[in-house]
Order: C-alpha cells, then sequence, then structure tokens
C-alpha cells in the first residue's frame, strides 16, 4: 500500500530518470515531460552502472531536492551471471544515495517478486520468487528499504505492452509483430492460461502520480483484469485489421505461474481515485494507432 506524504500532489522540483533510454524509463521521462515537470534523463551511456566509478558519476548528477527513478537493470534476469550485474548495478545506486541524500526515491520493480496463489494478487501477497528474475527484483527491493536514506516507494508492473517495446516476449508484443509480418501466431498449448497486461503508458502515470505525491510503500501495477493468450492474440489482430492463423502446440512443461496471475487493483483505486487502467483491448488499439502515427510521419528513403 502506499502512503502520501504530499496530500495536496506538487510537482517535483526535478525528476533523475536512471534507465531513460529503456522502454519504462522513457515513458516515465516523457510523461513527466509532459507536464512541465524538470527532467534529468540519464541512459547507459550518461552513467554506466557496471563501471568502477558509477557511484562517483551519479553522485555528480544528483541534487538535495531531486526525486530519483530506478529502472535501470538488466532484465529479464535470466542466469546467475546477470543477478550478479544487477545487484552490482544496486550497488552503485545507493552509493550515489549515500553521497547526496534525495527528496525521494522511486523503485520501478516487477510482480516477479511473488509467490503464485490461487487468490488475486495484492501488496500483502508473500515475497517469495522461485526465478532468479524475481530474486534479483527481491533483492532490489531489500536494498533500497535498507539503504535508500529517502522516501521510498516500489512499483511492481505485471506484463508491460507498448508501442516501443524493444522486446520480443510471449504475449502481445510477439503477437503484434507476427500480425504485421502476416505470420501465423503460435500459442503455447492452446493459450489457455490467463495473465494480466497492463500498458507501459498507465505506468508512467502511475509514477508520476506517486511523485507528485511524494508516495511511500509499494503498488502493484496491473490491469485488474487477466485474459486467456488466445483471447490476447485474436485482440492484436483485431486492432491491426488483419486475419492471421492463431495455433495451438503440445506444451512441454506446466503452465507457467499454473495458468492464472490475477491482481487485486483496489490499492490503485484506493491511492488514486480518478486514475482509470486501460482496458486491454482499448490499449492494444490505442499501440495500433501508435505505430501508424509513427510510420507516416518516419521520413521516406532518399527524402531530405
Amino acid at each position: 500500500m502506499l502512503t502520501h506524504s504530499l496530500v495536496a500532489p506538487a510537482p517535483p522540483a526535478r525528476v533523475v530518470v536512471l534507465g531513460a533510454g529503456g522502454f519504462i524509463g522513457r515513458a516515465v521521462a516523457e510523461r513527466l515531460a509532459a507536464d512541465g515537470v524538470p527532467v534529468l534523463a540519464l541512459s547507459r551511456t550518461d552513467v554506466d552502472l557496471l563501471a568502477a566509478d558509477a557511484a562517483e558519476r551519479l553522485a555528480g548528477h544528483l541534487r538535495s531536492d531531486d526525486s530519483l527513478v530506478a529502472v535501470s537493470a538488466l532484465a529479464p534476469c535470466r542466469n546467475s551471471a546477470m543477478l550478479a550485474d544487477n545487484l552490482v548495478m544496486v550497488r552503485a545506486m545507493l552509493g550515489a544515495l549515500t553521497k547526496v541524500r534525495v527528496a525521494h526515491v522511486v523503485n520501478i520493480g516487477s510482480d516477479a517478486v511473488f509467490a503464485d496463489g490461487p487468490v488475486p494478487l495484492t501488496e500483502a501477497s508473500p515475497r517469495a520468487p522461485d526465478s532468479l528474475h524475481g530474486a534479483m527484483h527481491l533483492a532490489r527491493e531489500l536494498a533500497f528499504a535498507a539503504e535508500a536514506g529517502a522516501p521510498l516507494a516500489t512499483l511492481r508492473p505485471t506484463l508491460v505492452y507498448g508501442a516501443r517495446d524493444p522486446h520480443n516476449g510471449y504475449g502481445p508484443n510477439r503477437f503484434r509483430r507476427l500480425v504485421h509480418e502476416g505470420r501465423e501466431i503460435v500459442l503455447f498449448g492452446e493459450g489457455e492460461e490467463r495473465r494480466d497486461h497492463v500498458l507501459v503508458d498507465d505506468i508512467a502515470e502511475i509514477a508520476a502520480c506517486v511523485l507528485r505525491h511524494r508516495s511511500t510503500g509499494s503498488l502493484n501495477v496491473a490491469s485488474g483484469a487477466v485474459h486467456s493468450f488466445r483471447a490476447v492474440a485474436e485482440m492484436v489482430a483485431t486492432a491491426a485489421g488483419r486475419e492471421v492463423p492463431i495455433r495451438g502446440t503440445p506444451r512441454s512443461g506446466p503452465m507457467p505461474h499454473n495458468g492464472y496471475r490475477p491482481f487485486d487493483v483496489s490499492a490503485i483505486r484506493a491511492a488514486f481515485p480518478d486514475l482509470q487502467m486501460t482496458p486491454l483491448a482499448e490499449g492494444l488499439a490505442r499501440v495500433e494507432r501508435q505505430l501508424r502515427a509513427a510510420s507516416t510521419a518516419a521520413p521516406t528513403e532518399g527524402a531530405p
């Protein structure tokens, strides 16, 4: 749950977005800039968190009245080497925060910290990850809670989709690419497992709300609705206005998360009563419009 330090929201003096070159970080930086909030967008080219002098370099960018949004991570974390590198990155961020005490820290984590359960997940659900990716995000949460030295909020998005997602993860992002290539969508099993999917724009909006209220605590970021992957594939094709074959395949193992991972989003409603999470079909249609607009705006080959 979140606690608002500022009952009347106020814009932060400046927000430093660490990981602004990535999918979520870029969305957060652009959302804040649209509100006229001063933003310092830092990417790996500005501060390499794996470098020996990373803490000192990051500290050189920080001011005491800053709010820091920590998005930078090597994700998904697939092996022990990536886990170790992620911990080095967290150590660099916290090292910088010991040198410059900022006004507020927002850690962008993941719902992967939670164990599976038969009931909708809440912020109080057991954090007992069964993957290295979840273990990495839990280690981040614990480290920030112990050493950030500033009011801290942690956001835990579930499966994220959006027009500029560079990954090809199973779900809306991969399905969209296949549809636009005119290729069939191949499901795991019959695509019967049901998951929640959250639009990256909604994550950015919630992050902006948390910053304006200088909120502390934790918040799961999900839409509150689950859909089968077959239904997701059908929605993607409908949004694109195209017909492609959608077929199942035999499974080689059990369904992830026991085939069902719902979220109770009452904490979002309690924290931000006026905020509406985007339904999946509406979000997929928005993504399609964004892609078409970007394609139309792109210069043609040979144009000045």
